[in-house]
């Protein structure tokens, strides 16, 4: 069993930025695919970026140029630096680890086992 917790939400002004981290509990540092995924109020979570082995990376149309996924000096910590935040950013942002297998850049939620808590992400213009 894997445990997830993301932290470095808030709220912040348009054009702001904020970095999540997401701290898993053992090492899942490989190649398997970690990404970050956001819910909006009444919609199903969606893929924001998510990283394959140590350079493969995909972001949804809407946040490419402004978010950056990485992963930490420690073995077991992801980042999502996100830069130029606007409004429509505005969502409950979960990490998530356990890749099942398929096309990872699909960046489909039912392709992941493990999922953080959540943490809110408020922008306000």
């Amino acid at each position: 069993q894997v445990e997830l917790m993301e932290s470095g939400g808030g709220s912040v002004q348009a054009g702001g930025s904020l970095t999540l981290s997401c701290i898993a509990s053992v090492n899942t540092y490989s190649r398997f695919p970690m990404g970050w995924f956001r819910q909006f109020p009444g919609k199903e979570r969606e893929g924001v970026a998510i990283v394959e082995g140590d350079a493969n990376t995909f972001y949804v149309d809407s946040v490419k140029g402004r978010f950056t996924i990485s992963k930490g000096s420690g073995k077991n910590i992801l980042n999502l630096q996100m830069d130029n935040l606007k409004p429509e950013d505005t969502a409950l942002y979960y990490c998530a680890a356990g890749f099942l297998g398929g096309n990872w850049y699909k960046a489909d939620p039912a392709q992941y086992t493990y999922w953080g808590q959540g943490t809110q992400v408020t922008v306000s213009s």
